[in-house]
Formats: structure tokens, sequence, C-alpha cells
């Protein structure tokens, strides 16, 4: 072998021998004929042919050399004769037009195709923005690296990996598909594709993605992430959940910083601390004041071990209580509701989830087995070791038919009832209580008896009148069966609605229309949102 050693630094000028190589590689490597640029050699500390590789020279020592836009420093290096092709070891550092770099231990760059395959300690930075890899392809052109075997994009706020990857340099996009990892302090992402626009430092995913930040656990198949705010928007199976709740539909928008979470289609709301489920078409929730609002087919469920309640109307609207661990649930328009052992309807209705207090407002109406229970408003209330109680305030009566035609009814201002095994146990009237029933002998009807006293107690069996106490001596009579007519078998304000009563959880969408007249213009169409009932 035939070695040629020569003294050049960039800082010197180059002595003759470099300059008289220099002209040599020029008239090798370009001829009049090509239209390339040349490659360039701006410094070497030696250099070396080889008769072993055909057309190859060897530069060694503080390699320098250029081509069009770049600048390449390296340990050592090989050009050809004839190509713009260079091999580069040893701390090789490409710069391209001094915004982009490109690091390895060794780059074999085709300048032909301005392409180069860096390999081994991979590094690629642009501006705060470094992609690591153990081999990267960059096409110079079109400024794209890809990798295949392992990558990292690092900037100042997010570290994203994947085992392959696309940077598409000129639109700030990097492609990263297969075992795709990304985190900074306030999130980890886990996907199979997504893309990331490192100038705005959002993700876009297109396959099963699962993000996690301080609070909440994100998942869709489709949508982005903003990895500064916590902003996301979730359009294919999405949902969002923690330790308390849990939230799907067919799209999900949520706002980290002010908490706010619009879902459509097919929305599902579970609050595990206070078992109860929230459904509808459209549903608006703020994380930060946990209150809901549910509309278009909105439906709320609240459920134990041993019977649920479903409920639906016009609007529904959940707020926590200043009780702590107690939300407030509010029902407005056309509120029905189904529970196997009594159903109801009214216009507008709160529930308190932690007391399991329910309170009835404006033309409420229940159900439990054969009685019909109305009042002006009514209040549930739930026991867990003791029967649950009814409330009814102003304008009370409760109907129950006991055979075609024959009602038993009981009239009064307020009462207070206990229902037990899902039956009406016991009723006690305060205030102008009236009772029309019909007297059995043997389970034989033999007439219907009307009396009337301030106050009645009333005990039930098998959902007929079977005792009766009154305070006061009361005032009444007994009617023969032949001598009962229709003017007499009915008590003042008699209405009998068994058409609205909700048969199903199913039945609670179905819309009736009320026989009575319609309520007074104060009352139309407004939900009252009144305190407990004392």
């Amino acid at each position: 072998m035939q070695q040629l050693r020569f003294n050049s630094t960039p800082t010197q000028k180059p002595g003759l021998a470099f300059l008289l190589l220099a002209g040599l590689m020029f008239i090798t490597v370009i001829t009049p004929a090509q239209e390339k640029k040349r490659v360039d050699i701006l410094n070497a500390g030696s250099l070396e042919t080889s008769t072993a590789i055909a057309n190859a020279q060897r530069w060694l020592d503080n390699v320098i050399i250029k081509h069009e836009n770049i600048l390449m420093y390296c340990d050592s290096a090989y050009t050809y004769e004839g190509s713009n092709r260079v091999d580069a070891f040893g701390h090789v550092h490409i710069n391209q037009a001094d915004t982009l770099h490109l690091y390895a231990r060794k780059i074999f760059y085709d300048g032909d195709r301005s392409f180069a395959q860096a390999i081994h300690d991979v590094r690629l930075e642009k501006k705060e923005i470094t992609l690591y890899s153990d081999t990267l392809d960059y096409d110079m052109n079109l400024n794209i690296g890809y990798y295949d075997c392992g990558g990292k994009i690092v900037d100042s706020t997010n570290t994203l990996t994947s085992k392959v990857g696309q940077y598409y340099l000129n639109e700030d996009m990097v492609h990263f598909t297969d075992s795709v990892v990304g985190f900074n302090d306030k999130y980890t992402l886990n996907s199979e594709d997504i893309k990331y626009n490192t100038k705005t430092e959002i993700i876009y995913f297109s396959s099963a993605t699962t993000i996690r930040d301080s609070s909440n656990t994100l998942y869709a198949e489709e949508g982005w992430y903003n990895t500064l705010t916590g902003d996301a928007d979730l359009n294919k199976a999405p949902r969002i959940y923690n330790d308390t709740q849990f939230l799907k539909a067919e799209q999900i928008t949520f706002n980290k910083t002010t908490g706010d979470t619009h879902a459509l289609g097919n929305v599902f709301l579970e609050d595990y601390e206070n078992r109860s489920i929230v459904q509808g078409q459209k549903v608006d929730y703020n994380e930060q004041t946990e209150m809901a609002l549910v509309t278009d087919s909105a439906v709320f469920i609240s459920y134990n071990q041993t019977d649920s309640l479903y409920l639906h109307a016009d609007t529904l609207r959940t707020m926590p209580d200043t009780i702590e661990g107690e939300n407030i649930v509010n029902a407005y328009y056309g509120v029905r509701f189904y529970r196997s052992d009594i159903q109801g309807v009214c216009d507008s209705m709160i529930y308190f989830t932690k007391d399991s207090v329910v309170e009835l407002h404006v033309n409420p109406v229940l159900w439990s087995g054969i009685q019909q229970l109305s009042a002006e408003n009514i209040k549930m209330i739930q026991h867990s070791n003791a029967p649950n109680e009814l409330r009814l305030y102003n304008n009370s009566f409760i109907i129950s038919e006991q055979d075609t035609g024959m009602f038993d009814q009981i009239k009064g201002k307020n009462m207070v009832g206990y229902v037990k095994n899902g039956k009406l146990d016991y009723i006690d009237v305060d205030g102008n209580g009236q009772t029309l029933y019909y007297a059995r002998e043997k389970e034989e009807i033999i007439g219907l008896n009307r009396a009337e006293s301030s106050n009645i107690s009333i005990r039930f069996q098998d959902g007929k009148i079977h005792k009766i106490a009154f305070q006061k001596k009361p005032e009444g009579e007994l009617n023969p069966l032949e001598k009962v007519t229709d003017n007499n078998k009915k008590l003042s304000n008699f209405n009998w609605q068994i058409e609205l009563r909700p048969v199903s959880k199913d039945d609670i969408f179905r819309k009736t229309e009320k026989k009575e007249s319609a309520p007074e213009e104060s009352e139309k169409g407004k939900a009252k949102s009144p305190s407990k009932v004392e």
C-alpha cells in the first residue's frame, strides 16, 4: 500500500501538497460531463490510497467534508472516485444548513441521492428536539428520518419511544408505530400508532391508546391529546375513568384546565361511590365541580344489592351536596321512574343519594302494590334497617282498586306511610282525614264504609285496609252494596291515573298525557329545586 501523509487543520492555511491533492480529487471525482456537485475534502490529517478497494481514498484525523449545504466531521472517511459517496467513521457529525445535526459512530452518505444511513449511537437534533436511535435512514431531499429498530424523541416537554418511527422534519411531525410510549411528569401514554406534532406538542392517535394523568385514565382508538394542557378529543370507543367514576360515549372532549367534559352519543357515566349511573345522548360534566347536565334520553339509575331505581326525565342535573359524600340529582320535566316496589311520575324531582331521599314536586303520583298515592309534594325516604317511609304534603290522596270499579280511598291534608317488603303497611293521616273503603266479612264485600276524622291511623294487609284507628270519634256510615251508586262511591277530587304508571324499567320512556287539567301557569314547565321538605 502506498501512503501519502500531510498535515492541515481548519484554522491553518493548507500546504501545497493539500492544494494539489484537492485539485486531484476534483478531477477524479467529478468530470466536466457530470452535473453533480462535488464532495469537497476541507481538512484531513492524512490520506491513504489502497489497491485493495478500487477507486477508494481513506482520509484520517480530523476529517472535514463539504457537500452542497452539508458539512461532515469524522475521525476517518472513505471517498470514491466517480461518485459522491462517503463512508464516515468515528464521532461522525453532519451539519445541514446550521439547522439540523446528525451524530453517529458511522454514517454511510450518498451525496448523489442526498441520503444518509447512520449507525450506532445515532442522534438527530433540530432545535430543542432530539431523536435517538441505533440506526437511522435520513432522506436529506425530503428531510425525513426513518428507524425500525427502536427510537426515541425527546423535546423540552415530552419523551416518546417506539420500535418504528418516521420523523418528517419539514412538517414538524413524527409518526410512531409499534409499542409506542410517551410520557412527561404529567402523563403516560401507551399506543401502537400515533403522530406527534413537535411544534404544538399535540399527539394524534388512530389505534387503541391509553393516557394516564394525575387523576384520570383516558382511552380511545382515535383522537388527539395536548401534552401541554392535558386537553383531549376522543372520537372512537372513548372512555375516561378513575377510582370513583367511569365515563364512556361515542365522542368525548376533555378540557383539563377547566375540568369540562362534553360527551355525545350513548353516554354512560357511573359513580361508584354513590352507586349511580347516568345515561343519555348528551352529557356535560365538570370534574372540578362534579356537576353533570344530561339531556336527550336522559336516564338516572340508583343501584344496590337488592333493587335499582330507573328514572327518566327531559333533563338531569347532578351536583355534590354540602354533606360530604352526597350527591344531589335534579330531574326536570316529564319525570318517570320505576323500581320493583314503587313507581312514580311528576314534573320535578330531587334525589339525595347518601340519604336515599327522593322529593317529588308538581303533580306527583306514586304507585306501590295496588295503591296509588298523590299529593302536592311527596317525599320518599329509604331506610336500610327499617320500613321505607312516604310523606305526603297537602291534598294527600291514596286510592287502591279492590275490584273492577271498586276503590278504597283515603284522603287528608298530610300523610306519613311505611312500606314493608314492597307493600304499603300503614298510614297516619294528619288533618281532614276521610276514608271510603269496602267492608268485608270473611273476604266477602258487604258494603261501602265512609268515615271522617281529623287524624286517622290505617293498617293494611295484602293491599287492603285491615284496621282503622280514629283519634277522634268518627263521623260515617256503612252503605250496603245495593245502595252504592256512582255519586257516593268516590271522594271529592278522586283521580285514578293508572294509565300513567310505569310498568317496567323500559317503560320510563313512554310518553303519556294526564287526563286532568294542566297546572296553574306559575307551575307550568317550571322545575322547582326546593330544599328538603321538612
